[in-house]
């Protein structure tokens, strides 16, 4: 393998060759991939010429074997980059676009990192492969394992809502719930996966499944006419794919696809979760044991990647926004409402923290903001009934319709 030199431990430097692993021996530090930028041979015109997925950036992402790529590649990525006027008319910004990993393959931005980690494990010719996960992960290794031949492990907390899992089951995996929270079905996931030696994407395999959140940042630039934006607004759970984004922007520049690879960086997280609160308060990222949020897929109360996603954030001149969960039903409907796009708290979480940034003043009116959207409505359907209301039903006689506006009024009045 040429175009990766080795996985460097991001505490003490130590590195490793490129296999699967991802903790350092030495000092416990997480493990991430180092290029050899001398042998990566791309360029623009390459890349525009290139299939429209992510698979048109192969040459900068940790794959060894580039049909182990096509093996699982489900179309992933290279979603038009919306742009959102009406939502930045309503929120008082000049220039805003919404990067939607709504419409990928199993419906959220999962797809990326999965689609890497899974052709590594396919380099690395491992028996099965697996995950922890809240909901969107789960759906995203079983879909590409299933395109791969190979059999899938998904560890779930067991208070996931069957309906968060339905899309997951029609692929047929193995689901082991386990009774606990995220943080209670990854450790016994990570046990799995080093006894058995099977690859577990965001385990064993994290070096890898990190760097497919850099094609965001891949996209991002390449739809802004090869420039990267001035602020890049994302959701955080782990902080690991914040962390992939700003990597990917930065690698761009040493590729020559941009000439400035200097983003700011703000980080979206539910107000019971540590990354953001860390950040807003300035003190250490302190992880928390009970904690409730609508938001499932960012719901992990101890962020492996929380110090690095904290200083990421602050040294690029961000910050972090740490809406409620009404705070978050509102983000939802607010992008709905104003560009169409139908997303889940996830994204509830990213829209309802850029309008708390931009009302705080850590968004610059003449910025170019990217608000990175990572998941389907659906993906939270049953969740989302409770915070939606229908209207009572009429006869069907015109009368009805037209004396319905008055009878809405002068409920709405007698609310007040």
């Amino acid at each position: 393998m040429t175009k990766v030199d080795c996985l460097e431990c991001r505490e003490c430097g130590k590195e490793y060759p490129p296999e699967i692993r991802n903790t350092c021996e030495a000092c416990f530090g997480p493990l991430e991939v180092k290029y050899d930028h001398g042998e990566i041979d791309t360029s623009r015109e390459a890349i525009e010429d290139g299939p429209h997925s992510i698979a048109r950036y192969v040459d900068l992402l940790p794959v060894e074997n580039e049909e182990s790529f096509s093996e699982v590649d489900l179309g992933t990525g290279f979603n038009k980059l919306l742009e959102a006027d009406n939502l930045a008319s309503e929120l008082g910004i000049d220039e805003l676009y919404i990067l939607n990993d709504s419409v990928n393959p199993s419906f959220s931005f999962k797809d990326r990192v999965t689609a890497v980690a899974v052709a590594r494990a396919l380099d690395f010719d491992v028996d099965a492969v697996g995950c922890a996960s809240t909901g969107n992960l789960a759906s995203s290794v079983a879909a590409h394992a299933a395109k791969a031949g190979l059999p899938a492990y998904i560890f779930l907390p067991d208070s996931i809502e069957k309906s968060k899992i339905t899309q997951t089951l029609a692929y047929d995996p193995e689901i082991v719930p386990v009774h606990g929270n995220y943080d209670d079905a990854n450790r016994l996931a990570t046990e799995v996966a080093d006894e058995h030696g099977w690859g577990f994407v965001n385990i064993n395999l994290r070096p890898y499944y990190t760097e497919g959140s850099s094609t965001m940042a891949f996209e991002a630039a390449e739809q802004l006419g090869w420039e990267a934006p001035d602020h890049v607004i994302h959701p955080m759970a782990a902080g690991a794919s914040l962390l992939s984004v700003q990597r990917g922007f930065r690698r761009m520049e040493e590729a020559g696809l941009i000439d400035d690879g200097d983003v700011r960086m703000s980080g979206c997280q539910p107000d019971v979760l540590p990354i953001a609160q860390a950040v807003r308060n300035d003190e250490a990222v302190v992880p928390v044991q009970d904690y409730e949020t609508l938001a499932h897929s960012l719901a992990i109360g101890s962020p492996a990647d929380g110090f690095y996603a904290k200083e990421a954030i602050l040294d690029s001149g961000g910050y972090a926004a740490d809406p409620s969960d009404d705070e978050i039903i509102e983000g939802i409907k607010l992008l709905a409402r104003t560009e169409g796009v139908f997303t889940e708290p996830a994204g509830g979480t990213t829209i309802a923290g850029l309008k708390q940034l931009v009302e705080e003043g850590h968004v610059e009116e003449d910025e170019t903001v990217v608000v990175n959207i990572t998941g389907n409505g659906l993906k939270a359907d049953a969740t989302l009934q409770n915070y939606l209301d229908v209207p009572e039903s009429i006869e069907a006689r015109l009368e009805e319709f037209e004396n319905r506006g008055a009878k809405q009024e002068a409920e709405e009045l007698e609310a007040r």
